[in-house]
């Protein structure tokens, strides 16, 4: 094989230049020139082209292509294999990132505390040997089975993992690793993605399933280039207050699952506990009906969640009223309010309102429109709603409701909680009657605010 050269590649352009600069010759970007380590290509007469990770480079016929199931493995926590899309896929690539302290190396500890069965082997690079013993003694955690290596060369790792063999390799974290091919540091843009293309090969060549553990920056994404996030087969963030009790585990990309699927996890004395029922933490359940309070269900995935919504309106002091939105985009609630004024006749341009959805969840779909806007009237006359009330569907600009997937499902969720109104879009009305649910159903936004 010919011998590797290093480069320094343009993240803008993908220019490439044989030595560092502060700007790329090519595009004049500054600071994007990242080392690379580059193999020569042979020449038309030489040996053929490796054999990749991702399978020999031959053209098939799609009706050729040998279809299997693959198998998955629990690992013992439901919310994780939910989040996965069912359990763990051997020959995976799991990505994990989350905030300091939020309960990554944990989980993963737990997660091979219960795979017995499987060897597994976890390599950290940030903590000794001890400090990981003490935490799986601290959390009660069967270490009978439980293999760990201190490294942070990721060639000496794997020449180790290839001695050991497990079927679950953990890396804590990419951060810390570095190859030995690269004269950057660790933790630098090139040694992270060099590194994850050697674990990903490993994983892809030998069927070992794999997680990765990622630090994130201040703005919440993962430290390092975003071809890391294209390289792995599934990435999943950790969010929640690392003082809060309650965790959230999102997957943002997974090739064996469902997008955007929600785990929600307790932590304990005994470590991450997986909540049965989310919905229930989410919901203040007032003792009585409260004004600005409206419960609506949103959907995660593929799992229906109940979440509370909140709004606060108040007389304005100053000479631009403020508009925050805490779980939702603030650009719609501004969007929603003008809908609100021109076609439901309230005008809240001389008041400040705050929009909050309770539990620190995120709602990322539309389908919380009209629950924004039920909360926000219902603060602003000072009049509750009833209780056993929950709302959901989209507002258009002219002042259409329009319909949001999987209604019934959404409708028989809040059922089961003991909700027995609902206002949604004409187009979500239930064909079947939802036991103990009255359903109402409105077209105009003018004719859910008569409703409520």
């Amino acid at each position: 094989m010919a011998k590797p050269r290093i480069v320094y590649q343009c993240s803008a352009c993908g220019g490439q230049s044989p030595k560092w600069g502060g700007q790329c010759p090519d595009c004049g970007a500054w600071n994007t020139l990242v080392e690379t380590r580059q193999t020569a290509s042979p020449s038309p007469s030489g040996p053929p082209r490796h054999v990749g990770y991702a399978g020999a480079p031959t053209v098939q016929s799609m009706d050729d292509v040998e279809l299997r199931e693959e198998p998955r493995t629990s690992t013992g926590l439901d919310e994780l294999d939910r989040v996965l899309g069912g359990g763990l896929v051997h020959g995976s690539v799991v990505l994990i990132g989350g905030d300091p302290g939020i309960g990554k190396s944990t989980l993963l500890l737990q997660t091979l505390a219960l795979l017995p069965d499987l060897p597994s082997l976890y390599v950290t690079g940030e903590e000794s040997l001890q400090q990981v013993s003490l935490r799986a003694h601290r959390l009660g955690l069967p270490t009978v089975g439980l293999r760990l290596l201190t490294e942070t060369c990721v060639e000496r790792l794997l020449d180790t993992a290839s001695t050991e063999r497990p079927r679950v390799l953990v890396v804590d974290s990419i951060q810390t690793l570095y190859s030995e091919s690269l004269q950057s540091v660790p933790g630098s843009v090139g040694q992270i993605r060099e590194s994850a293309a050697q674990l990903v090969r490993y994983a892809k060549q030998t069927d070992t399933a794999v997680f990765i553990i990622g630090h994130v920056t201040k703005e919440g994404a993962l430290a390092g280039p975003r071809v890391l996030e294209h390289m792995v087969d599934t990435v999943l963030y950790f969010e929640g207050d690392p003082g809060s009790r309650y965790r959230v585990m999102r997957a943002v990309k997974n090739r064996f699952g469902a997008v955007n699927e929600l785990g929600v996890f307790a932590m304990t004395e005994a470590g991450l506990k997986p909540v049965a029922n989310p919905s229930a933490i989410f919901l203040s359940r007032h003792p009585e009906p409260v004004p600005g309070s409206v419960v609506m269900v949103t959907r995660e995935g593929t799992r229906p969640l109940l979440v509370e919504v909140q709004a606060l309106v108040d007389e304005s002091r100053q000479a631009s009223p403020r508009r925050v939105a805490v779980g939702l985009e603030q650009n719609r609630l501004a969007m929603l309010l003008a809908v609100m004024h021109r076609h439901g006749g309230l005008a809240l341009f001389d008041q400040d309102v705050f929009i909050n959805v309770v539990g620190g969840v995120r709602v990322s779909e539309t389908a919380a429109d009209l629950a924004v806007l039920s909360a926000a009237l219902s603060s602003f006359r000072d009049r509750p709603l009833a209780s056993d009330l929950v709302i959901f569907g989209e507002v258009g600009l002219a002042g259409e409701i329009r319909p949001v997937p999987n209604g019934e499902e959404r409708l028989r969720e809040a059922a089961k909680h003991g909700y027995a109104r609902a206002i949604v879009p004409k187009a979500n009305a239930p064909r079947h009657e939802v036991a103990g649910m009255h359903v109402q159903a409105v077209h105009r936004l003018a004719q859910a605010i008569e409703l409520l």
